[in-house]
């Protein structure tokens, strides 16, 4: 039993002692050596005759929470002479989450702003080709020339060219909505297959809701000017002067280049539309028609039953607002070509030394100049597009004029500091280069070097940006350090 407990005793022991070798820093195992030998002769002072007592256990205890202490005051002395490791905030990883957040907060704000999500799905909205606009070529300053009875006449009769044809005409409304608000509206009212010419999604009359009242369809600047671009428009219903529609969608304003000024698209029956007025004809090539209309103006003879010849003149049709995206296209061009006049496309001169630089560094740094820009430009593109369409009030044309300056003027001065980012950092470490120091004296540009110097604080280069250029010495200039300079700075940066 007493070896037993001699056993537990000293398995005790070394258990305390584990614990103070994990505290210890460095080198373990000289301490861990240095300790179990000073408790075999502390064990063997306590002992006597190979027997241990309650007062020898509680001494060999002491001694070995002293070992605590030895091994706390050690890591303090090391927290002390270890070199601080400073923040940097000039790292390429930090340029890159900075990017990469600020992307996914445009993002996000992009997905919250209801104009930014209604003017997204607008200018998805698919636009069908070959669509001609037939008038009066006689009257071109009013389109709106062609009867209801030659559109019917057309309409009954075998087309050779259009397989076809649609009509709208603009007219005065008074239109009411949730009991209170009334306005006057120009509404077209529409054959009810007039969407399903033009190719939108659109429900036709023919398919009425379970209320049985014809559709509206809002434009885009009576949906943000009276409903505050609620989302949720679809549904409700309105009256036109002494009936009721219901509201099924919205389209952009202008997005096919139709004549007239249209606050909503009421779609009934042809035999209700064209029952007084002219309009506008709306007219789909076929295939025929397709392969005669080499122009986007034709010349169309119409032949009437016991009447003369008429002369009808047909334009095409095309979709008149371009996408968020296209102007943005646009914009990054005009940046691109204005980039030049604004900063140097030239990075840097490398005449010193530039065979110190491997390939791997030099594939990095130009991957990291190409990841910044492919980053930048996203961002301007949720940024312009955020700025332009957060506002609902403002329409289609306004928020495409904003969006087109903020894109330019984003685009032009994301690449300026891309390119002046990439200037300031070592070619190396892709680290910011600092501490700047006055060198030289300007009354001497011509006889010696004058101008400001940087250094990478990882030791690797320093950069001699002059302050005069002139014609040996235009734009900055490397110079690479050799490993003798490690020495100067405390905490270098890894290659």
């Amino acid at each position: 039993m007493k070896d037993t407990g001699n056993r537990l005793a000293h398995a005790l022991d070394l258990g305390l002692l584990a614990g103070a070798w994990i505290i210890v820093p460095g080198k373990r195992v000289e301490w861990w050596r240095e300790w179990h030998a000073e408790l075999w002769q502390a064990r063997r002072e306590y002992t006597c005759d190979g027997k241990l007592t309650w007062a020898s256990e509680r001494a060999l205890v002491n001694f070995c929470l002293g070992a605590y202490q030895d091994a706390i005051c050690l890591r303090r002395l090391h927290q002390r002479t270890r070199p601080a490791h400073r923040v940097r905030f000039g790292a390429a990883w930090q340029c890159m989450a900075v990017l990469l957040a600020l992307l996914i907060a445009g993002y996000s704000l992009s997905r919250i702003l209801p104009g930014v999500r209604a003017a997204q799905r607008l200018s998805s909205v698919p636009t069908r080709s070959g669509l001609v606009l037939i008038q009066d070529a006689n009257n071109e300053d009013s389109p709106a020339t062609i009867s209801s009875g030659q559109y019917m006449a057309w309409k009954r009769g075998k087309q050779e060219f259009f397989d076809e044809l649609g009509f709208y005409r603009v007219t005065q409304e008074e239109v009411s909505w949730h009991k209170r608000d009334k306005a006057g509206w120009d509404v077209a009212r529409a054959s009810s297959n007039f969407f399903k010419l033009v190719g939108l999604p659109v429900r036709p009359v023919d398919s009425q809701s379970s209320t049985g009242l014809p559709s509206l369809v809002l434009s885009e600047s009576a949906w943000r000017r009276q409903f505050g671009a609620d989302p949720d428009v679809a549904g409700s219903q309105v009256r036109l002067g002494s009936r009721s529609a219901t509201i099924v969608g919205v389209v952009p304003d202008g997005a096919w280049g139709l004549p007239g000024k249209v606050d909503a698209w009421l779609l009934e029956p042809e035999s209700q539309t064209t029952l007084r007025g002219p309009g506008y004809v709306v007219a789909h090539l076929s295939s025929l028609g397709m392969s005669r209309m080499k122009t986007s103006r034709v010349q169309i003879t119409s032949y009437a039953p016991r009447r003369s010849p008429d002369d009808m003149l047909g334009i095409s049709v095309c979709r008149g607002v371009p996408s968020p995206f296209q102007i943005f296209l646009f914009s990054a061009m005009l940046a691109i070509l204005a980039l030049p006049a604004v900063t140097s496309i030239s990075l840097s001169d490398y005449a010193v030394s530039f065979s110190e630089s491997s390939w791997p560094q030099q594939v990095l740094r130009w991957s990291f100049l190409v990841a910044k820009i492919a980053l930048t430009l996203p961002l301007v593109y949720l940024a312009s597009v955020d700025f332009g369409y957060a506002f609902t009030a403002l329409g289609t044309r306004q928020a495409m004029y904003m969006q087109l300056v903020v894109s330019v003027f984003g685009c032009l001065f994301g690449m300026y500091w891309a390119l002046s980012d990439q200037r300031r950092r070592c070619p190396v470490c892709l680290e910011r280069v600092a501490h700047p120091a006055r060198v030289g004296q300007y009354s001497r540009t011509f006889l010696a070097w004058s101008g400001t110097e940087l250094m990478c604080t990882g030791g690797h280069t320093l950069l001699h940006v002059p302050g005069l250029p002139t014609s040996w010495f235009s734009t900055q200039r490397w110079m690479f350090l050799d490993p003798s300079w490690k020495f100067l700075f405390a905490d270098p940066v890894q290659d």
